[in-house]
Order: structure tokens, then C-alpha cells, then sequence
């Protein structure tokens, strides 16, 4: 297997596991259907550039000396989790999905803050400097499209498939408790 095979096998494994940014990415096409949910895919990639780029060439450099950062990292998105968690559940079923944060802003927030984005940085993304990181770059672009746009398709099957049983209010719910089993998950293994 080539270094490039490895690396999108590993980038489609994990990009396609359910996570924060994904429970959006359905909840959204299942709201809007897949059309309009299409703008949050700049939300997704420029937290993902901003998140990895930041992981490998910042907190990697600092962590190595100082343990606490990346906790501390991590505990903030744990954080912004639950507080996402928080207003989806709060909101659901009552204001426009802007208010009940299936933006744009809240898919990038969620996107730099998730964990998936430690990994990439340090378990899949070759060890290898900037520029000649940006072929790996422009790949996994392309394979965040590909698997946001699957959740979103997912999002908007499973609602149509329901018969009426997800409600904008359910979806909103559901999402919420997929939100707050991620952070609680991510806080165990950090705290442990």
C-alpha cells in the first residue's frame, strides 16, 4: 500500500465516523436538505486548515515541552461542546436554525475545536514540513466535500425516510445528545 493510499484510507476512516462536525452536517440536510446546507462545507475546511496547520506546527512544538497545553486544548473543546449541546437542546423546534446554531460560524467553531483535528495532526498527516505538506492538504480538502456532503445526503434521507417522526425540534434534540456523548467521551480521555 503507497503512502497515499494509507493516508486517504486513514483521512475517509475517520472523517466518516460520526463526530461533532458530522452530527451538524446531518442535522442540517436534514433541515435544509442538501442544497442549502452546501455553504457549511467553508466552515468545515477552514476549521480543519486552521485546526491541523495550528496542531502540527504550534501546539505540537509546544506541547513537547509543556504536557499541559494540549490538555487544556482539549478541555476547551469539551467545553465548547457542551455549550453547543446546550443551546441545540434549548432551542430546538423554536427559532430559525440560525439561532438554534446550525450556522456557518458554529460548524468552523465546532470543526477547530474537534478532536478529530488532533488526530489528523498527529496520527495522519505525514510528518513532513509546510509546503510539502500541501498536496496532503488539497487531498483532504477534497475528501471533507465528499464526506460532508454524504452526512448531509444522510441528514436529509433519514428525514424524508421518517415518515414525520424527525421533527426540526427531534433532529435538534438528537444532535444535542450525539454533541454532549462526544464532549463527555473527549473529557474521560482527557482527565484519564
Amino acid at each position: 500500500m503507497s503512502d497515499w493510499t494509507a493516508f486517504i484510507l486513514a483521512v475517509l476512516g475517520l472523517l466518516a465516523t460520526p463526530g461533532p462536525t458530522n452530527t451538524l452536517m446531518a442535522a442540517s440536510g436534514a433541515q435544509r436538505g442538501v442544497r442549502k446546507s452546501l455553504h457549511l462545507l467553508a466552515g468545515e475546511l477552514g476549521g480543519y486548515a486552521i485546526a491541523i496547520t495550528v496542531w502540527i506546527e504550534i501546539v505540537g512544538a509546544v506541547a513537547a515541552k509543556e504536557p499541559m497545553v494540549a490538555v487544556i486544548a482539549k478541555l476547551v473543546a469539551v467545553t465548547f461542546l457542551y455549550w453547543s449541546a446546550w443551546k441545540l437542546w434549548r432551542n430546538a423546534g423554536h427559532a430559525d436554525l440560525g439561532q438554534r446554531g446550525i450556522t456557518l460560524g458554529r460548524v468552523f467553531v465546532t470543526t477547530l475545536l474537534n478532536p478529530k483535528a488532533l488526530v489528523f495532526a498527529f496520527a495522519i498527516f505525514p510528518t513532513i514540513g509546510f509546503v510539502e505538506r500541501l498536496p496532503y492538504d488539497g487531498v483532504f480538502a477534497l475528501l471533507v466535500v465528499m464526506t460532508a456532503v454524504g452526512w448531509m445526503m444522510l441528514g436529509a434521507l433519514a428525514q424524508r425516510g421518517s415518515a414525520g417522526l424527525l421533527t426540526s425540534a427531534r433532529v435538534e434534540q438528537i444532535t444535542a445528545v450525539a454533541l454532549v456523548v462526544f464532549a463527555t467521551v473527549l473529557a474521560v480521555q482527557t482527565l484519564s
